[in-house]
């Protein structure tokens, strides 16, 4: 059946716009992005509740840009605005479509990567706080300095660079070494995956100089550029990160829930000896027995987590907290 996008919601207002071209790749960014999605929906249920965190970040990001590019490949979700220079035979001054649900998709995206990574680092919970922060503002500084007409975006896309490169040194120097700490699982997983993402952030400042910025780049060229980072850096980025984690010991991140449950499988004793529920449930696996490896493709269900058996006095249960409030 042929694309009927642009005639049921013709792109109005905008002298420079997406063509039909435009519209079929962003629907194919859509189906990789809504399959991927479901691949990750039905991967999670391998795993007991307390590992699934990365997962479901993952279910997130993918859910997140798949309705992004639904919107974009239906031609909704911009602003028509005046553009600073002229290119590609049109004069400055002429509207073009600047896609602010593009950066909506961003400001829930690309917090939850960079979740994916320092989750996995051990990196205090106040650094993790200010890393989000600056990812905010790279994204909310990228989106106004897009909707500028004049050259003061350039401004804010200052801004912007600015708190890329302090996302890009807390990656490279605090996290790493953070991870480092956890053990050469963790540090070699996380170096890898940091390495790559860095990497892919790095190109789109050049993609908003060329389009959103300058105005270089047709709008089709545009979603071409943008949405080749998109697959790469969301279910390419992620499927590498969650292979990599599937290599390390999940339970040294202490990620599951202070609530005692089944599937937790983690008791925290603090909360419920005032209820007078017995200290033999829920010993994590470093109070006693031999310690097995459990990554994401164990099958042992949501047993996995949990320590059965008698404790003696003198041993004290181990207290579920995330590992990053623990070094906060």
């Amino acid at each position: 059946m042929a694309n009927q996008a642009l005639d049921t919601n013709p792109p109005s207002g905008s002298v420079q716009h997406i063509t039909t071209h435009g519209s079929d790749w962003l629907w194919a960014v859509f189906a990789i992005m809504t399959v991927c999605d479901i691949i990750v929906f039905f991967w999670q249920f391998t795993l007991p509740r307390g590992q699934r965190v990365f997962h479901q970040l993952c279910m997130f990001i993918l859910t997140t840009a798949a309705i992004a590019y639904f919107a974009m490949a239906s031609d909704l979700g911009y602003a028509s605005v005046l553009t600073e220079f002229g290119h590609m035979g049109y004069a400055a001054n002429t509207t073009r479509q600047i896609w602010y649900v593009r950066y909506i998709d961003w400001v829930i995206t690309t917090p939850s990567l960079l979740l994916t990574l320092v989750l996995a680092s051990g990196l205090p919970l106040s650094d993790i706080i200010a890393l989000c922060y600056f990812d905010l503002v790279m994204i909310v500084t990228g989106l106004v300095g897009a909707l500028v007409a004049t050259s003061y975006k350039w401004g804010f896309y200052a801004f912007g660079c600015a708190a890329l490169f302090y996302i890009w040194w807390v990656l490279a120097g605090p996290a790493r070494a953070s991870a480092g700490a956890l053990g050469a699982d963790y540090k070699s997983a996380f170096t890898s995956s940091a390495a790559i993402l860095s990497f892919l952030w790095l190109l789109y400042p050049i993609a908003w100089g060329l389009a959103d910025g300058g105005n270089v780049i047709t709008p089709d060229s545009e979603m071409v550029f943008y949405g080749v980072l998109d697959v790469l850096a969301k279910p390419g980025f992620t499927f590498y990160h969650l292979y990599r984690l599937s290599k390390c010991d999940l339970s040294l991140l202490q990620l599951s829930s202070g609530k005692f449950s089944t599937s937790g499988g983690v008791f925290d004793h603090e909360k419920h000896a005032a209820a007078g529920a017995p200290a033999t449930v829920g010993m994590p696996a470093a109070a006693g027995a031999e310690h097995k490896k459990g990554g994401f493709f164990s099958k042992r269900g949501q047993r996995d987590a949990v320590r059965t058996g008698t404790t003696h006095d003198n041993v004290h249960p181990g207290r579920t907290s995330e590992a990053t409030a623990v070094n906060a």
